[in-house]
């Protein structure tokens, strides 16, 4: 098959381009061009997508002895994944970028541009599994449960998922390394990025400030007395706790953390964190990792990217199947905030996502 391999400039990438190459592939390396502005160098060891980054990229390339290319995306990114970040946490909500990046971006952008010259797929460096199933591919998780990232590639639905490869998915991060220095590729040490690529000092709430400005509004306790003040409620998420800086403890000496996010009224309500766990998920914009579920079904359902799979029920709602998803946890969960992602999970195997609109309480006899 013909692929291109998406190369970062990181040790996943290269390795997972190098056993493209020995499965017997043709394979082409695209760097993706994300900022309008890249820095040259990396700060620290958070962000992606720069100079030095894409240099990296081309050195490992070049040692595959195989095409490398440049593509500028930039333009699109800017639109599909920050305009969009900032829209969401202005409207109150908190938005996952790695997700939205890799369903308009990665699988989207990349896959529909790379099938359109004439390539057959697209490969990664994500640690996921893909499993060939009765029903077709199937997305499962990475083997390392530290590293693994099907949470993050949720949001692909079938027809991209058949275009995609993570040759990672069998590996640990160690194993990885092991190789990439073996092959002697000069990434093998290179630290991994995280945070937010597009906000690589990781303050943003200082970035929201930046393109939002400062909305100074009160901060209300459970009983709707105020204990506090902020500079903006686009700043704050539910489950949040690090940076309330209210004047004074609560009466009854528990902590306070977000319970919730009102924009309209520009108003952060906080409560005891007894009171932030919520046992019902509502979510819309379903994709599906195959043949959509019928009725109620057993899942696992994850929240965020580092958390562990939640037992319950989901049931599609409306007239149109895929319309809504509702999840009956068996059990409460705290900090699950609106504009997140539920993922859902049979056992390894990725069955869809949501992005969550609500939450709730079920009430109990």
């Amino acid at each position: 098959m013909r692929v291109v391999a998406a190369m970062s400039g990181g040790v996943d990438s290269a390795v997972a381009a190098a056993r493209l190459i020995d499965a017997g592939h043709e394979v082409v390396g695209v760097h993706l061009a994300l900022s309008e502005d890249a820095r040259a160098v990396r700060e620290k060891a958070r962000g992606c997508c720069t100079l030095e980054d894409s240099a990296d990229a081309r050195r490992v390339a070049d040692r595959l002895g195989i095409p490398f290319y440049v593509w500028d995306l930039s333009a699109r990114f800017r639109t599909e994944v920050v305009e969009d970040f900032v829209a969401e946490y202005a409207a109150g909500r908190t938005p996952n970028p790695c997700l939205r990046c890799n369903e308009r971006i990665k699988f989207a952008a990349l896959l529909d541009k790379a099938v359109a010259l004439g390539f057959d797929a697209v490969g990664t460096g994500h640690y996921a599994q893909v499993v060939e199933g009765p029903n077709g591919r199937e997305l499962h998780r990475a083997v390392d449960a530290a590293k693994d990232q099907s949470y993050v590639l949720g949001v692909l639905d079938a027809g991209q998922l058949a275009g995609a490869f993570f040759p990672l998915g069998g590996s640990t991060k160690a194993q990885v390394r092991e190789e990439a220095a073996a092959r002697g590729f000069a990434v093998a040490r290179k630290p991994d990025s995280h945070d937010i690529c597009f906000i690589p000092d990781g303050d943003t709430r200082g970035w929201l400030a930046g393109r939002l400005g400062s909305r100074p509004g009160v901060v209300v306790d459970e009983s709707c007395a105020v204990v506090g003040s902020h500079g903006g409620a686009y700043g704050y998420t539910v489950g949040q706790r690090k940076g309330l800086a209210l004047p004074r403890p609560a009466a009854d000496g528990l902590p306070r953390y977000v319970q919730s996010v009102d924009v309209a009224t520009n108003t952060v309500v906080v409560a005891p964190g007894e009171l932030l766990g919520v046992d019902v998920i509502e979510g819309e914009h379903l994709r599906w990792c195959g043949r959509p579920p019928t009725g109620a079904t057993r899942v696992e359902a994850q929240v965020r990217a580092h958390g562990e799979g939640l037992p319950g029920v989901a049931t599609v709602l409306g007239a149109a199947v895929g319309q809504t998803v509702q999840v009956h946890l068996d059990a409460s969960v705290r900090g699950v905030a609106p504009g997140q992602s539920v993922v859902l999970y049979d056992g390894t195997r990725v069955v869809g996502s949501a992005t969550i609109t609500a939450t709730g309480r079920r009430s109990r006899a």
